[in-house]
């Protein structure tokens, strides 16, 4: 999935804004958002940060980490360690909520 079919997935609003360009998305925007892959997560934690004025390096700082996993994240790298993404999202002012999945309009349902 790409970029931008993961942003068109979660709602999210679809831009040309290239490079690390500061948004006007606001966070409620945004959330809650279902993210079913991490491309999706991905695209959802690039515009909350944006959406909160943050750059990379800026949330990179906060969370003690390097740049390159911020990037990563964002990219949607599905091999990220689960505990720095939940800290990241932490920052970020969001968490991860589990339940089961709601039918899907094709008719599949999860058991």
């Amino acid at each position: 999935m790409t970029a931008q079919a993961a942003k068109t997935a979660l709602g999210l609003p679809i831009g040309n804004s290239g490079g690390d360009a500061m948004s006007t998305t606001r966070d409620h925007d945004v959330v809650p958002a279902v993210a079913r892959t991490s491309i999706e997560l991905g695209a959802l934690v690039k515009s909350v940060r944006r959406s909160q004025g943050l750059l990379q390096a800026d949330l990179a700082g906060l969370g003690n980490s390097g740049n390159r996993f911020v990037v990563d994240l964002e990219r949607g790298k599905p091999t990220l360690q689960l505990q720095k993404v939940l800290d990241m999202l932490d920052l970020l002012g969001l968490e991860v909520e589990v339940r089961r999945k709601r039918a899907r309009l094709d008719g599949w349902q999860a058991d």
